[in-house]
């Protein structure tokens, strides 16, 4: 078996992204109710912050800081990913690899995750998340994406409605966007 070095930094901002076995599949959005479920479950015995979030089809961007003193992202993710798989009912299709071993075909195994080194890349990863629906042709418009943590840095007067919103306007990291 592989061994993964992953970074430790305890009480660090991390990026990861977790994507489902099935890329064809729209789970994460058909069954949202189950996906922040789990969350919920997760953060209250395990709290952190989510800084930025989208939840799209068949993956999901975050951007999340630990507790000072804590590096234990993995089991949150282990959590969140149990808990949402338990609410869903089984019949996917397995590998042998799965089904020798118990484990449900819901979710790639493994995950992303990058330590955010400083505020441009902190910057950068949250416009990267918000601009993420249009990168996919899931909407025209940032705005238009219901699942995205977008909506809160619009209410808390962070960003703009219309940001990223084709007129040429720059993003943070500086690069043009464009939806089409």
């Amino acid at each position: 078996m592989t061994a993964y070095r992953r970074d430790r930094t305890p009480g660090a901002t991390w990026f990861f992204t977790l994507t489902l076995a099935d890329r064809r599949s729209r789970l994460l959005v058909e069954r949202i109710a189950h996906l922040r479920a789990a969350f919920r479950y997760t953060m209250q015995r395990h709290p952190w912050r989510i800084d930025a979030i989208v939840i799209l089809p068949d993956h999901l961007h975050a951007l999340c800081t630990l507790p000072e003193g804590d590096n234990d992202y993995a089991v949150r993710w282990r959590l969140i990913k149990t808990h949402f798989s338990r609410s869903l009912p089984g019949g996917e299709a397995l590998s042998g690899s799965r089904a020798r071993k118990g484990e449900r075909g819901i979710w790639q195994r493994r995950y992303w995750e990058h330590r955010v080194r400083d505020a441009v890349d902190l910057s950068r990863h949250i416009d990267y998340i918000h601009f993420n629906p249009c990168k996919h042709g899931q909407v025209a418009r940032v705005i238009d994406w219901p699942w995205s943590s977008f909506h809160r840095y619009v209410r808390a007067g962070v960003l703009p409605v219309d940001w990223a919103g084709g007129d040429g306007e720059l993003l943070q990291g500086g690069e043009t966007p464009s939806c089409e």
